[in-house]
C-alpha cells in the first residue's frame, strides 16, 4: 500500500483544524443574549478570539496524543530515546505564531474600544488621580498644578463616550447614576425623576452619568457587554444604545462591602410608546395635580361635571350623560 505524502496529511488536518475552530468559534453559545449595539462589536471579537484558541487547541493537544501513540514504548524496547537538543526553525515558527496573533488581537481590540466610544471621554485630560493616590492627606486644591485650564479639569470624565460618527452631538437620554452601598440611584435631570431602576427607550441614544458616594462600585449590564467602574470624586460616562426591549440586570462587579452581592437592580429597555408612557406617570407622581384641584369640592360641582368622569371612564356618551342628569 503506498504511503500518504506528509504534505497531504498536514493539508487535510489542517483543513478539518480549520473548519472545526471555525464551527466552535460561531455557535459556542457562551454570551448572553446581545441587547445592546456595542454587544455586537464585543461578541465580534470574543467570537474570533474562540476561534484561534480552537485551533490551538486542537493543534497543542492533538501533537501531544499523536505524540503520546506514535512515540510510546514498544515492547522489549528498552533504549533510549533520540538525544533531542533543540530546532531553531520549530522554535521560530512556533514564536512567530504567537506573536502575529497578540499583534493582531491587540490592533483588533483597540479597533473595538474606539468604536465603542472608548476614546471618546477624556482623551484631552490632565490626569491628577496618581497625585492624589500618592497624597491621600494633602488637600485637592494643592494637587492641581499651576496654570492649568479649570475648564479642561472640570471636563475629566472617563468611560465610553459617542462613537465616532456620533461624537460631539448630544445624547437622546441622559441620566445621572449614583452607586452606594449597596444600590443604584437614577435621576433623570430633565424632569428630576429619581428611580431605583433605569428606564431606556429601545434605539435611543442614552448617556448615563457614572458617580460613587462612598466606595468604588462597578456598573455592570452583561446584555450589554459594558461594565465602567464608579469612583468617588472622579466622574466617568457610559454610552449606549439598547436595540431590544426587555429588562435586563444591573450587577456591581466590584467587590465593595459586605452587602456586595445584593447590589442589584435592573434596566428595562421600552418601546418609544411604553417610555413616554412610564415617562408621564412618573411626572405626574413628581408634579402632583395642582392645589386648586385638590381643594375642589364636589359639593360644588353640577351633576353633568360629577358624573362626567365615571361616563368617560364606562364609555357612555357625554351628552347622554347630560340628558340623564336633566332628568
Amino acid at each position: 500500500m503506498k504511503q500518504i505524502p506528509a504534505p497531504l496529511w498536514t493539508l487535510t488536518i489542517g483543513v478539518v483544524v480549520t473548519l472545526i475552530s471555525l464551527w466552535v468559534g460561531f455557535n459556542h453559545g457562551l454570551l448572553p443574549e446581545q441587547a445592546s449595539a456595542q454587544a455586537e462589536l464585543v461578541d465580534n471579537f470574543f467570537d474570533v478570539m474562540m476561534v484561534i484558541a480552537t485551533a490551538l487547541f486542537l493543534v497543542v493537544e492533538g501533537t501531544i496524543v499523536y505524540c503520546l501513540i506514535e512515540f510510546r514504548r514498544r515492547k522489549g524496547d528498552d533504549t533510549d530515546g533520540l538525544p533531542i537538543e533543540g530546532n531553531l526553525p520549530l522554535e521560530a515558527f512556533w514564536t512567530a505564531i504567537p506573536a502575529v496573533i497578540v499583534i493582531g488581537l491587540g490592533i483588533y481590540s483597540v479597533q473595538i474600544f474606539q468604536d465603542m466610544g472608548g476614546f471618546s471621554p477624556g482623551d484631552m485630560v490632565h490626569e491628577h488621580g496618581t497625585m492624589i493616590a500618592q497624597a491621600p492627606d494633602t488637600p485637592m486644591g494643592n494637587l492641581v498644578p499651576e496654570g492649568a485650564d479649570d475648564e479642561l479639569l472640570a471636563e475629566s470624565v472617563y468611560g465610553f463616550g459617542a462613537p465616532l460618527e456620533k461624537e460631539g452631538q448630544p445624547a437622546d437620554l441622559e441620566v445621572n447614576v449614583l452607586g452606594m452601598q449597596y444600590a443604584w440611584i437614577f435621576t433623570y435631570p430633565e424632569t428630576g425623576i429619581v428611580d431605583g431602576e433605569l428606564h431606556v427607550p429601545v434605539d435611543a441614544d442614552v448617556k448615563i452619568n457614572i458617580s460613587a458616594q462612598d466606595v468604588i462600585h462597578s456598573f455592570w449590564v452583561p446584555q450589554f457587554r459594558l461594565k465602567q467602574d464608579a469612583i468617588p470624586g472622579k466622574d466617568t460616562e457610559l454610552r449606549f444604545v439598547a436595540t431590544k426591549p426587555g429588562s435586563y440586570p444591573i450587577v456591581c462587579a466590584e467587590l465593595c462591602g459586605g452587602y456586595h452581592g445584593a447590589m442589584r437592580t435592573q434596566v428595562i429597555v421600552h418601546t418609544a410608546e411604553e417610555f413616554q408612557g412610564w415617562l408621564d406617570q412618573r411626572i405626574a407622581q413628581v408634579n402632583p395635580v395642582s392645589p386648586a384641584a385638590i381643594a375642589l369640592n364636589p359639593a360644588d360641582l353640577t351633576e353633568t361635571e360629577y358624573l362626567a368622569p365615571y361616563g368617560d371612564a364606562m364609555g357612555i356618551d357625554a351628552h347622554l350623560v347630560a340628558h340623564l342628569s336633566d332628568q
